[in-house]
C-alpha cells in the first residue's frame, strides 16, 4: 500500500481525487484540510481526515507519505485582490512548508499548478496576486528538483466543473453559479466582454489525470484540461437563461494556452463534456448532479 497525503482532500477536486485514488485500489490516503472551502460533507469512506492548517504540516502528519498530492491552496482570481493576507498565508507560507515536508520525508510532490499562469501570452503570471503566487511557486518547487533532488510533478488544472462543485461564497465557480441563479430564475451574470474564453475540464477527468501524473509522470507541464474552449457568453447560452453584463474585474485573462502533451504520452484523454454536462443539468432542473 502506498502512503497518500493530500492536502485540500476534503474539497470539490480533492474530494474526487481521494475517490479515484480509492477506486484503483492501493493506496492509503490522509487528507489535510483546513475547510476553508472543503467541507465534511465530501468526506470519503475510507479516507483518513486531518484538520488543519499545511503552514503546521510536520506536527500534524505523523508519517512518511509515498506522495503528497498538493490541492490545499488559496484558489480564486479576481478575490485574490482583496485577500493578500489569506493569500501569502496558504499560497506562500502554507505552499513553502509543504516543500520542505516532501523534501525531509522524501515524498513525491505533485503540486496542483494554476492554469493562469499560461494566460495572455505571457501576461498571466502577474495579472493577479493568486496568478502569481502560483507561478512562483511553481519556480521554486522546480528549484528543488535542482537543488535538493526533490522528486516532483507539476500539474495545471483548467477550469473544472462537475460534482460537488462550489455554487456560493467566494470559492464558488461557473457552472455552479449558474446552476443556482437557473434555479431560482435568476439572471445569468456575465463578466464583461464575455468573449474570454474557458477550456472547461470535468473533475473526474482532472483527477484522473493528476493520479496518472503522479505515478508515472516527471516534471513541469502537465496539463491537464479539454483542448476546445468556450466563452462565458457560450456557457451563459447553454443554460439558456437571461443574461446580464457585468464591468470586467481586475485579473480576468481573455485566453490561456492549453499544453497537453506531455499528459497525454501518459494515455489521458478526456472524456466528458461540458455541452453533455449541462444538459444533463437541465434534465435534474439544474439540481447538483451525484
Amino acid at each position: 500500500m502506498k502512503r497518500i497525503l493530500i492536502t485540500g482532500g476534503a474539497g470539490f477536486i480533492g474530494s474526487h481525487l481521494c475517490e479515484h485514488l480509492l477506486m484503483l485500489g492501493g493506496y492509503e490516503i490522509t487528507s489535510l484540510d483546513n475547510y476553508s472551502s472543503g467541507t465534511p460533507a465530501n468526506h470519503i469512506k475510507g479516507v483518513n481526515y486531518i484538520s488543519g492548517e499545511t503552514e503546521h504540516i510536520e506536527k500534524l502528519i505523523n508519517f512518511d507519505p509515498d506522495m503528497v498530492f498538493h490541492l490545499g491552496e488559496y484558489a480564486r482570481v479576481e478575490q485574490s485582490f482583496d485577500d493578500l493576507e489569506i493569500v501569502h498565508r496558504y499560497n506562500k507560507i502554507g505552499t513553502f512548508r509543504v516543500i520542505e515536508f516532501c523534501r525531509l520525508k522524501g515524498s513525491k510532490l505533485i503540486y496542483a499548478g494554476s492554469s493562469t499562469k499560461f494566460g495572455d501570452g505571457t501576461l498571466g503570471r502577474n495579472q493577479s496576486p493568486y496568478a502569481w503566487s502560483k507561478a512562483s511557486n511553481t519556480e521554486l518547487i522546480i528549484n528543488y528538483g535542482t537543488w535538493f533532488s526533490l522528486p516532483y510533478v507539476i500539474a495545471y488544472f483548467y477550469n473544472a466543473y462537475g460534482p460537488r462543485e462550489i455554487e456560493d461564497g467566494k470559492y464558488a465557480t461557473l457552472i455552479g453559479i449558474y446552476s443556482k441563479r437557473m434555479r431560482h430564475n435568476q439572471c445569468l451574470q456575465v463578466v464583461e466582454p464575455g468573449i474570454q474564453r474557458r477550456n472547461f475540464t470535468h473533475v473526474k477527468d482532472i483527477v484522473a489525470g493528476v493520479a496518472l501524473a503522479g505515478e508515472l509522470g516527471s516534471g513541469d507541464e502537465y496539463g491537464i484540461g479539454c483542448k476546445y474552449s468556450y466563452s462565458i457568453l457560450d456557457v451563459a447560452h447553454m443554460f439558456g437563461g437571461s443574461i446580464a453584463m457585468i464591468p470586467q474585474r481586475p485579473g480576468n485573462r481573455m485566453t490561456a494556452e492549453v499544453i497537453t502533451e506531455k499528459i497525454e504520452k501518459l494515455g489521458w484523454h478526456p472524456t466528458y463534456k461540458l455541452d453533455d454536462y449541462i444538459g444533463r443539468l437541465k434534465a435534474n432542473n439544474f439540481n447538483p448532479l451525484i
